[in-house]
């Protein structure tokens, strides 16, 4: 009766563990999907500038500005879609091994690739 025990107790301490990892798998799954999303963002702004080079010269020139654009804000959607996304799922989290990324540095590097993003904007307008 007494092995049962110390049985039971192991078996509640090893599915602790089992949940405490697929914990920090979540958190690091979190991570890597933000990443992706970024990486879409990236992609729109150089489908944006991809556009402004297949149009070059192209008439009137304020479409092909505009075409472009709407790349540039659907970019800044992704970035700020990404960073929430991750808070929100970031706050449902505990860490247990790993050290997840702080919400500032997520939102610091969707800010970043966003206001980089509105500035490509903005050139391409100007040329």
């Amino acid at each position: 009766m007494e092995e049962d025990y110390i049985y039971d107790g192991d078996k509640t301490k090893m599915a602790e563990e089992r949940t405490n990892w697929a914990e920090d798998r979540t958190i690091l799954a979190n991570e890597r999907t933000f990443a992706g999303w970024m990486r879409t963002g990236l992609a729109s702004v150089a489908i944006a500038l991809g556009l402004k080079a297949v149009f070059g010269d192209f008439d009137p020139t304020w479409a092909a500005k505009a075409t472009s654009s709407v790349f540039i804000v659907v970019a800044c959607y992704i970035f700020y879609s990404a960073r929430q996304q991750a808070c929100v799922t970031l706050d449902r989290m505990e860490d247990h091994a790993t050290s997840p990324k702080s919400r500032s540095s997520m939102t610091i590097t969707a800010t970043i690739l966003a206001l980089g993003s509105i500035m490509t904007g903005v050139i391409l307008w100007l040329l």
